[in-house]
């Protein structure tokens, strides 16, 4: 029995996928007069396909990962109400000093989130406490230092 097989061209400049030599031998090799048995079937199969140019399987499209972006925002506050912020990449310092409001600082807390703005919250308010009985105490200096200009008048 034959087997009937493509026959090999010989390569030229059109082909895009070059003839190699297991393309040819594979197809040669079955052109045997003996009868095939069970075993060599499929093979006879895959050899009328092999010498077909193949083209390259098309690649899959990676798996989307999300691109996480890690950004360090330190918000620094003083026992004056001052407040200051910075905000890091890695170790790269993309803004530093920057000087921000204490209620702009609870607002933006309150926007990220609950957990958040509640200790920020007492902590501005014992800010402002603190400023509160300052203001007192220096009105009270103001009043006594009016007192004793009066006096000496």
């Amino acid at each position: 029995m034959t087997v009937d097989t493509l026959a090999v061209e010989t390569p030229s400049d059109d082909v895009d996928t070059p003839v190699t030599a297991d393309a040819t031998t594979s197809a040669a090799s079955f052109e045997s007069p003996s009868a095939p048995d069970a075993s060599s079937a499929p093979d006879a199969e895959s050899a009328t396909e092999a010498p077909a140019p193949k083209k390259a399987p098309a690649k899959k499209a990676a798996a989307k990962k999300t691109k996480t972006i890690e950004l360090t925002l330190t918000v620094t506050g003083t026992a004056d109400g001052e407040w200051t912020a910075e905000l890091k990449q890695g170790s790269t310092y993309l803004a530093r000093g920057v000087a921000v409001a204490a209620a702009a600082v609870s607002r933006a807390a309150k926007e990220l989130h609950e957990d958040l703005s509640t200790p920020l919250d007492e902590v501005i308010e014992e800010a402002r406490s603190q400023q509160a009985a300052k203001v007192a105490a220096l009105e009270a200096e103001l009043e006594a230092a009016r007192q004793a200009l009066a006096d000496l008048s």
